[in-house]
């Protein structure tokens, strides 16, 4: 398999979820300015969307959509319990993980963005600390985002986490999201992509 990706971006939650599964892959690295590939492969040409990540199977198959390559890793790697097992800790980690990618992950967006007036930028982190503010509720009754479960959805929020830093936000604002962001931290899958994209917490 091979994963596209680019240093920083959400393409690091599959990155760390392939590495928690202990999944035999490759790295691709996608230019951020240029859309083009190590090799020089025009990006989109392997996937039209443009975005990452992209996991480009044995087969040739290209899956795209964050979570939904999360789900897809899990389901090769089943012993890895990268996701409960049936019931309701599964379905409160994928309520999760919805949330984050429809919540917070696309709340970060206006805000990456150059072209965004200025005038939006504050309600803009207004809105986002919003919702983190009710991540922050939920983890301080739980360890994780599913109950006492690690999953990837907890992989998801450490991902967004790492940008509060790039929009004066101080994640320690968020004490339980503070904690669990440093619990994420000490797993080694975690440590071991970071540094393969020459990356620190």
């Amino acid at each position: 398999m091979k994963l596209y990706f680019m240093p920083g971006a959400c393409s690091l939650a599959p990155h760390i979820a392939l590495r928690e599964a202990d999944l035999p892959f490759s790295l691709v690295e996608v230019n951020y300015q240029t859309r083009l590939t190590e090799g020089d492969r025009n990006y989109l040409e392997i996937n039209p969307k443009g975005y990452v990540p992209a996991l480009e199977l044995a087969d040739g198959e290209l899956l795209t959509e964050l979570p939904v390559i999360l789900q897809y890793v899990d389901a090769l790697a089943p012993e890895a319990a990268l996701l409960p097992q049936p019931g309701m800790g599964r379905y409160r980690a994928l309520e999760w993980l919805n949330f984050i990618g429809t919540e917070i992950h696309k709340s970060f967006s206006p805000l990456f963005r150059p072209t965004t007036p200025e005038a939006f930028l504050k309600p803009g982190r207004e809105h986002l600390s919003r919702r983190l503010d009710m991540a922050e509720g939920h983890l301080r009754q739980h360890r994780y985002l599913s109950g006492s479960e690690f999953s990837l959805a907890d992989v998801y929020l450490f991902t967004v986490c790492r940008w509060l830093g790039d929009q004066d936000l101080a994640l320690a604002t968020w004490p339980a999201l503070q904690r669990h962001f440093d619990d994420i931290l000490r797993r080694p899958a975690v440590r071991d992509a970071l540094a393969h994209e020459g990356l620190t917490a």
